[in-house]
């Protein structure tokens, strides 16, 4: 195994483990090693994560070791951040991140945030318990691409339909997509959403594939330089 490979190896250990100091140390090596941001993040931090997301979809780790992780992993792309400043990367899109209204479960729309952060995107996290007026208004306000919204419980899960017909009915030019333990395919093909997430391990290829499909459909975007974020 290589330095680098190494290096990358303790990155995505420090995830799986949630190795604060393991973490630190690697970062260090990372950058004093010059591997780009973009490989730190999707051969280092962004495997730990995909990692944990299947352990936790197959209930072998519950909810405060992903927390731990998600921290971990937060706090390397914190670690990181000037090397994207320094070279002026832009954000791959804005995502706007949400459990619906009447829900306050976060920890599947956390993953998915984590995810989505280390594949390069601006991810706006609205928490839980958000109506379709607020995400309306962060659609507009921070000029997405994608609004997500979750619901883990089967009482709040048309609220979903709601965030669809606001955005929908203001005319707002931004794909939705959603997930949660009572979501499926159909349901948000009925609702008339445009993506289907059952996990965190999946949402980095399905917005992907969206952005991809409809790039010659959607309106022309001033790019989002990495500033900072929004956590």
């Amino acid at each position: 195994m290589s330095k680098n490979e190494t290096i990358l190896h303790n990155l995505k250990r420090s995830v799986e483990t949630w190795d604060h100091d393991l973490m630190q140390r690697s970062v260090d090596d990372a950058i004093a090693a010059g591997i780009p941001f973009d490989v730190i993040v999707s051969q280092g931090l962004g495997k730990g994560m995909e990692t944990i997301s299947d352990m936790f979809n197959e209930a072998k780790i519950y909810l405060p070791q992903v927390i731990m992780a998600s921290k971990t992993m937060e706090e390397a792309l914190d670690k990181i951040r000037p090397l994207v400043e320094s070279d002026g990367r832009v954000y791959r899109g804005t995502v706007i991140m949400g459990t619906v209204q009447g829900d306050i479960h976060e920890i599947g729309k956390n993953v998915c945030c984590a995810m989505l952060r280390g594949a390069g995107y601006n991810v706006i996290d609205l928490g839980p318990d958000v109506s379709p007026d607020m995400f309306a208004k962060a659609a507009k306000d921070y000029d997405a691409d994608i609004v997500g919204g979750s619901a883990l419980m089967t009482t709040t899960l048309i609220r979903q339909k709601g965030v669809v017909e606001r955005i929908r009915g203001e005319g707002i030019p931004v794909l939705t997509i959603f997930g949660g333990a009572p979501c499926s395919r159909e349901w948000v093909e009925e609702i008339g959403g445009d993506g289907y997430s059952s996990s965190g391990s999946e949402i980095v290829r399905l917005v992907n594939g969206l952005l991809d499909e409809t790039a010659d459909q959607r309106p022309a975007r001033t790019p989002v330089h990495c500033t900072g974020g929004d956590s």
